[in-house]
């Protein structure tokens, strides 16, 4: 396993990250520990989760991912200094009132928002603290662009890195990030730092595959040019990039599960996929290897989150990690996306 340095903070961490978002739905507690031990002996030092998960999650599971990963720190004390735990508050316009009233980003949902996953997760302190996505409305989650503008958001980043600043003082998160967000937000909070002396973001954590590749768009270029790592997921488009839905839904798989998640399932996603497959089986690859190798390839890519359901398809995973792709299979890739653009955005 390889690993790197978050931008602009002490915090070393494996090229590989473990997403847990199915921890307390698909996964059991006992499978959640197994995916961990598994995981750490591979090397990975890296544990992303948020408080709204699991994913498909409802009142009386929410918070359970969380709380699975909390039992299993409890139970290896020794190994949380050598671990970053990252985790995300949840905003706004996405339904889940039953998480907090208001979803938004107040102080006072800030400071419920960590003391609630510090006791959850059964530690004292967070590496990394993100928001999960913005509190306006904006371009994300299946929008390509921007319409118009928010007029109901109040501008409060500056508040927001206020509260954040105060909690990093209190020795209860250590770095901060964003996740889902766009460049106008990223250089507001690189600003608003830089102008008041304010904690800096480290990171944005937004979707990053063979199927979505927006964040080269405009977000690429602020993150190399600023230094904000990016935290790619979805490196396999929710599963797509596996290959195992262009026949059909498998039983018990995320579409099969959670049907109303439709990211993934146009045309022209199918269509891509079948070419991806194509290609990674001609050099001997399969299509998760490849796709995984694409987004660890990046440059601007300082953590890839992987998930899983089954240690198989872990290891597998994390396998892939291995995979070095030459610049003709890059540029074979590259024909495909031109071809067929970020047909998931």
């Amino acid at each position: 396993m390889k690993y790197t340095t978050l931008p602009n903070t002490n915090l070393k961490v494996s090229k590989a990250c473990l997403g847990t978002m199915t921890f307390g739905n698909q996964n059991t507690e006992a499978e959640a520990h197994s995916q961990l031990d598994f995981a750490i002996e591979r090397g990975i030092n890296f544990i992303d989760t948020a408080e709204m998960y699991p994913i498909g999650g409802n009142e009386h599971i929410f918070g359970s991912t969380e709380r699975f990963i909390g039992t299993w720190l409890a139970k290896n004390k020794h190994k949380r200094d050598d671990l970053v735990v990252a985790t995300k508050i949840a905003g706004p316009n996405r339904g889940m009132s039953y998480i907090r009233q208001p979803l938004d980003f107040s102080k006072k949902s800030i400071t419920e928002a960590v003391e609630l996953s510090l006791k959850n997760l059964q530690t004292d302190y967070i590496d990394l603290y993100q928001t999960h996505w913005p509190e306006r409305v904006m371009n994300m989650f299946q929008k390509r662009g921007l319409e118009k503008i928010d007029t109901n958001w109040q501008e409060n980043v500056f508040e927001v890195l206020t509260v954040f600043d105060g909690l990093i003082k209190e020795g209860k998160i250590k770095h901060i990030g964003l996740s889902n967000e766009n460049p106008w937000g990223v250089m507001k909070f690189l600003n608003e730092s830089e102008k008041h002396n304010l904690p800096r973001i480290a990171t944005i954590q937004n979707p990053f595959s063979l199927l979505n590749r927006l964040y080269e768009v405009g977000l690429s270029e602020i993150g190399m040019r600023e230094n904000v790592g990016l935290l790619a997921y979805s490196p396999l488009g929710f599963g797509f990039l596996t290959g195992k839905y262009l026949n059909g839904y498998p039983e018990n798989s995320r579409m099969k599960l959670f049907p109303h998640f439709v990211r993934y399932t146009n045309e022209n996603c199918f269509k891509a996929t079948k070419l991806y497959q194509e290609l990674a089986h001609s050099l001997g690859l399969t299509i998760t290897e490849m796709a995984i190798a694409f987004v660890n390839h990046q440059d601007f890519v300082s953590s890839t989150l992987i998930g899983a359901t089954t240690i198989d398809q872990l290891e597998e995973n994390i396998n892939a990690f291995d995979v070095m792709l030459t610049d003709e299979v890059l540029q074979e890739i590259n024909k495909i996306q031109e071809l067929i653009p970020n047909p998931a955005p």
